[in-house]
């Protein structure tokens, strides 16, 4: 297989999205179901116009995300494991079969995310979140046993994991990816918007729908 990007000719990029359905459940005290599965979809989309010429792999077990990846003419890595880490331990095997020496995770919920290929490096490159706790982004070579700690703490975690396999390691700080949503305090205002503005269009649609059915059934004799 052939990859390109300026990142590097053989990385591909890994989305991971187990679903739509259990997105952000913190955010239920500001958004409805149905308004956190309309703001999940447009900050992965974001992230992955953010990958601009580099293959992108979304990581998912999801029937509706697989869906949606098709949609966005992304391919789907199906996972059947449990868990973030397993996942994306599961797609890096599956990346170096395919030719990649590197591999860049890049979490969906970045709703800044402009340009992902800044996180470049030799060894393990981290753009973490504002808080420098999370990993946003991490960019890696394959096939060296790096073991994933996606979670709280997860920054220092991975910059531990370096050490102990003996890759170099780097940061990069830039400000559209370190801000991730996690919380309503973190939900940006447009988003909080368009988020309203989608759930009433689909909600609409819906009614309409709803309507033209009855219709048409109270004229069949």
């Amino acid at each position: 297989m052939v990859l390109s990007g300026s990142a590097g000719d053989d990385t591909i990029v890994l989305v991971p999205i187990r679903s739509f359905d259990d997105a952000k459940s913190r955010l239920a005290e500001s958004l409805d179901q149905q308004r956190r599965r309309v703001l999940m979809r447009q900050m992965a989309e974001t992230v992955v116009a953010a990958a601009h010429d580099l293959p992108v792999w979304v990581v998912t077990d999801d029937d509706e995300v697989v869906l949606w990846a098709q949609g966005m003419h992304v391919p789907a890595q199906r996972v059947r494991v449990s868990g973030l880490n397993a996942a994306i331990t599961a797609a890096e095997a599956a990346a170096e079969r395919a030719g990649a020496a590197r591999i860049l995770i890049a979490h969906a919920d970045l709703p800044y995310a402009s340009d992902l290929r800044v996180v470049t490096g030799r060894g393990v490159v981290i753009a973490p979140d504002r808080y420098r706790d999370g990993t946003n982004v991490m960019s890696l070579p394959t096939g060296t046993g790096f073991r994933f700690a996606y979670g709280p703490g997860s920054f220092e975690q991975h910059r531990a994991e370096a050490a102990r396999i003996g890759l170099d390691f780097s940061e990069v700080n830039d400000a559209s990816l370190a801000w991730d949503v996690d919380s309503p305090a973190d939900l940006p205002p447009h988003l909080a918007r368009s988020t309203h503005d989608a759930s009433r269009h689909d909600s609409d649609t819906a009614q309409r729908s709803t309507s033209h059915s009855a219709a048409t059934t109270s004229n069949v004799p």
